[in-house]
């Protein structure tokens, strides 16, 4: 059994920081990509930064310059980095483990965790 557990979400003031984490457990061979989304209430969840393997990364416009996303491949974890937030940061971050292998042979699969909420008050 493989889960993702998110961590480090909460209410920030504007401007302030969060840092996530979302580790990956259980039998877990390796992780093509990690990524973080978001989904605000009413909105669509959106991506909000993933990155490969070999460290390669993608940011939504919206918060490039502010997030750094990174990754502990030996630990099966990513991290999100989240500075000068913004009131319209506020949402369920989740993370994503997408091209999951459990065994060498295994097909891959894509693996959600269940959510942390960031709050940012203006």
């Amino acid at each position: 059994q493989v889960q993702l557990v998110e961590s480090g979400g909460g209410l920030v003031q504007a401007g302030g920081s969060l840092r996530l984490s979302c580790a990956a457990s259980g039998s877990i061979f390796s992780i093509n990509a990690m990524g973080w989304y978001r989904q605000a209430p009413g909105k669509q969840r959106e991506l909000v930064a993933d990155i490969t393997s070999r460290g390669r990364t993608n940011y939504a416009d919206s918060v490039k310059g502010r997030f750094t996303i990174s990754r502990d491949n030996a630990k099966n974890t990513v991290y999100l980095q989240m500075n000068s937030l913004k009131p319209e940061d506020t949402a369920v971050y989740y993370c994503d483990a997408r091209g999951l292998k459990r065994t060498y042979t295994s097909l891959s699969s894509d693996y959600w965790g269940q959510g942390t909420q960031v709050t940012v008050s203006s």
